[in-house]
């Protein structure tokens, strides 16, 4: 993604996102295929200020199996509400109908709890530092709440096993986990985070693989950020090849985990008009494959300006009555900084508790895709856990 900031980020993942234990995480650091040569052009239809470029985080990989979860990070679902947390804007909780009633009461991602898993920077910051005067608002404001978990890197030998570490934990917690897969080829379009499978064939193989791991539980699939808000760097052929893969990965997803909702990017309400993003999301399949869309990972708008931006796109894309929207709302509570500013922007706040009853129309779930308290890059290497960022998040 074309940058709005001058500081340099890394290849190979996300910025500031909670990921599984394996690759960089611990030191074992694996390498990304490198992503194809393309052509970058601006998105005709994007904003001067652009969203940033999804750099690496320490954590870019979900663990094997074999590997241990600290003994004081059990995997739990995140309460739905905790002392000095900030407090939703949606009012009560929805109903709590079964998943995908899609009814429009904000439940069609799932009635359970959404699941915490317990290997993240910002848990083991806590472990490590008891007696700082931040560890308690951090631990209660970030460490305990659910977030997503990270497929990153290119390995199709493991991904498999290390989905299926989180999504049986995910089971045997009764909570329902947020995965999500970043491995498709020319990602960033050559920038920052380039990486991603050498070719399409070798991440629908991968996708695949990813889907084995998901089991007969509740799980939500965050299908490859940017890989449709950002495509107007792709050639017309690239950019349809790939969205015929996105289609094909919702379809393999879903008949591998009958009870996976998978959501397609919708970039933001600052970046796209909705009518351009359903007609992107439309040739992506996304109202034939999967069940709706994303908006605002790693971003800073108001949930109220994505709930607003995610229904004009469901209305325009026309799709089945049931398809949704989940809103990344980890950092928005303060809604996004003058001129567009993304890298590690000063005066952010936590945004709406993570939950999968938001009492909204059509908003199946208010996520923490990306963590809080993972530097974009700027202020340290991307995805480096801050304990002064985190608390400024905290205390708003």
């Amino acid at each position: 993604m074309v940058a709005a900031a001058s500081c340099v980020v890394l290849a190979g993942g996300l910025t500031g996102l909670l990921t599984a234990g394996g690759g960089e995480h611990g030191g074992e650091r694996v390498a990304t295929a490198p992503a194809p040569s393309l052509a970058v052009a601006p998105e005709p239809s994007s904003p001067a200020a652009t969203p940033p470029s999804r750099a690496p985080s320490p954590r870019t990989t979900a663990p094997a199996p074999s590997r241990a979860a600290p003994a004081s990070r059990t995997p739990a679902a995140g309460p739905s509400a905790l002392p000095g947390a900030p407090t939703s804007p949606a009012g009560p909780d929805g109903d709590g109908k079964s998943a995908g009633s899609g009814k429009g009461t904000g439940t069609g991602a799932g009635a359970g709890r959404l699941f915490r898993f317990p290997d993240s920077q910002v848990a083991d910051w806590v472990d490590d530092h008891p007696a700082d005067p931040r560890a308690d608002a951090i631990e209660d404001g970030i460490a305990r709440r659910p977030a997503a978990v990270w497929f990153a890197d290119h390995s199709p030998g493991t991904i498999t096993a290390r989905v299926a570490a989180v999504t049986r934990a995910a089971a045997r917690a009764d909570a329902v986990p947020v995965l999500v897969a970043y491995d498709v080829p020319g990602r960033d379009c050559g920038g920052a985070s380039q990486g991603g499978a050498p070719d399409l064939a070798a991440y629908d193989d991968w996708i695949t693989r990813f889907a084995r791991g998901l089991g007969g539980g509740e799980n939500i699939v965050i299908l490859e950020p940017d890989a449709i808000a950002q495509s107007g760097c792709l050639p017309a052929a690239d950019r349809a090849a790939r969205f015929a893969s996105l289609e094909r990965a919702a379809r393999v997803l879903k008949a591998a985990g009958p009870r996976t909702r998978v959501y397609f990017d919708a970039g933001h309400s600052g970046w796209l008009e909705p009518d351009r993003a359903a007609a992107l999301l439309r040739q992506a399949g996304a109202a034939r494959a999967g069940d709706g869309i994303f908006t605002n990972v790693s971003h800073f708008h108001r949930t109220a300006d994505e709930t607003a931006y995610a229904r004009a796109v469901l209305d325009a894309l026309d799709g089945p009555p049931g398809l949704g929207a989940v809103v990344d709302t980890s950092r928005n509570g303060n809604g996004a900084p003058p001129g567009g500013a993304w890298c590690d922007p000063a005066g952010r706040a936590l945004g709406t508790p993570p939950t999968l009853r938001t009492g909204q129309a059509r908003i199946d779930a208010y996520l923490w895709v990306k963590l809080p308290g993972e530097s974009d890059g700027c202020t340290a290497a991307p995805g480096t856990f801050s304990p002064e960022a985190a608390y400024a998040l905290v205390r708003g």
